[in-house]
């Protein structure tokens, strides 16, 4: 019997805007309680069906500002509803239960979850987008998925960490 799997999902894109803007990098960290798997989409991977299947399995994903911002942009651009299609669980809501407020980056401090890349934020995700892109620089890539890799792997901590403060 196969157990079911919980995701933490991060995006980067290269803007705010849903409508204009598109995703460059969507994080899955699947976990199903044994093990876990970073999966990362890049650029021509992002699509509907890599994200389907990255999510095989999944009955929860959990996300920060994820209802506001990840799914939303994944719905316009994707054309997938996430939160009709699994449990969703928005932490930042979670944080805000236990007056923690803030971006993910401060509540992670007010937390003391580490993070390797120090001062690295969701504007250099896009700079580091555009250096690969535009200037081919592997190194601008592999910052932005360490990045995104920190944020999903940080999204389980922060769940974690939660489950003590309530």
């Amino acid at each position: 019997m196969r157990r079911s799997a919980d995701a933490y999902l991060d995006i980067e894109t290269t803007g705010l805007s849903a409508f204009f803007d598109y995703i460059t990098v969507i994080g899955v960290l699947r976990c199903d309680g044994r093990s876990s798997e970073l999966i990362q989409l890049v650029g021509e991977q992002v699509t509907r069906g890599n994200l389907i299947t990255a999510l095989r399995g999944v009955k929860t994903i959990y996300t920060y500002n994820g209802t506001r911002f990840d799914l939303r942009f994944i719905a316009n651009s994707l054309g997938i509803d996430l939160a009709a299609a699994y449990y969703h669980c928005d932490l930042m809501y979670d944080c805000w239960r236990c007056n923690l407020y803030g971006g993910f980056k401060a509540v992670e401090r007010q937390l003391g979850i580490p993070r390797r890349l120090q001062g690295v934020n969701g504007y250099e995700a896009v700079q580091l987008w555009w250096s690969y892109m535009k200037g081919g620089s592997q190194r601008a890539l592999t910052r932005l998925l360490e990045y995104n890799r920190e944020d999903v792997v940080n999204l389980k901590a922060l769940r974690e960490r939660l489950n003590f403060v309530r």
